[in-house]
């Protein structure tokens, strides 16, 4: 978990987002190739924090039966599993490797959704650019395979979207807006709009953003910290203040409180 205050005008805009979600456990494999990513499950930069060994055996376990399965169909079977216990395990870009195996195999929206889905969390906690490039290269490629499916799913469209951070960002705000276009009360849209505007410093759009976001849901509680950070960055302390804490009611993870702590101190100042 994200222990250090988050300053948005100097760190990427996802890291509010990883504050929230996360896993306990992320390893780090960001010297291998994606070929490669899927051999282990190693120990995350952090010494104190490891994949536990209940699950490093059931995914030991199930790369056997995967390797020994010889059709095509109980292969698929195996690789979908693997990339829920790899996701499970913090290690999104070797679940993408299985869950895009599988669905290669299953041709479904919701396999691809998964493999997209998968390369999507790896590429928002990458933290080495050119890995960070590959793996939003790769979730764009498999939720266009979704959309080619239903262009209504409009969670892969505003995923794709966000994917276009670091290289296109005009393309995916453009892309946002579709989304909130047709769908007006999309949190997700709304979210990543208003954490986009802040980063911007356009803390205006954010806010008018945000307070959309709650009108359509109040306990949004990545939305409501944003919604506090856009009012602290307009000085309007009073809004900010109650903001942050609703947030504190909310969420009582102690790296949350630690964050709201620090911006409420600084209101005081």
């Amino acid at each position: 978990m994200l222990k250090n205050r988050i300053i948005l005008v100097v760190v990427s805009a996802l890291v509010v987002v990883g504050l929230f979600l996360l896993p306990k456990v992320v390893v780090n494999n960001d010297d291998k190739p994606l070929a490669e990513q899927a051999d282990t499950v190693q120990q995350q930069a952090d010494p104190h924090s490891a994949a536990p060994e209940g699950l490093v055996k059931h995914i030991a376990h199930m790369r056997g039966e995967y390797a020994a399965a010889s059709e095509n169909q109980k292969k698929a079977i195996f690789a979908d599993s693997l990339a829920t216990l790899y996701a499970e395990a913090g290690r999104f870009d070797s679940a993408g490797v299985f869950a895009e195996e599988a669905a290669t195999f299953f041709n479904t929206e919701a396999s691809w959704f998964k493999a997209g889905d998968s390369y999507y969390q790896g590429y928002t906690f990458a933290l080495n650019a050119n890995k960070q490039g590959n793996l939003g290269e790769k979730s764009r490629e498999l939720f266009q395979k979704v959309l080619d499916i239903n262009p209504k799913n409009l969670t892969a469209k505003t995923k794709m979207a966000m994917t276009y951070l670091s290289s296109a960002p005009m393309k995916g705000v453009a892309m946002l807006r579709e989304v909130v276009e047709t769908d007006p009360k999309n949190e997700l849209a709304l979210f990543n709009l208003g954490m986009l505007s802040i980063q911007s410093g356009q803390n205006d759009k954010a806010v008018s953003w945000l307070s959309k976001l709650m009108e359509v849901n109040p306990r949004h509680t990545q939305g409501t910290l944003l919604l506090g950070m856009a009012y602290m960055n307009l000085n309007e302390k009073k809004k900010a203040k109650e903001q942050f804490e609703k947030v504190k009611d909310m969420d009582k993870d102690p790296a949350v409180q630690a964050t709201v702590d620090s911006y409420l101190k600084d209101l005081n100042k």
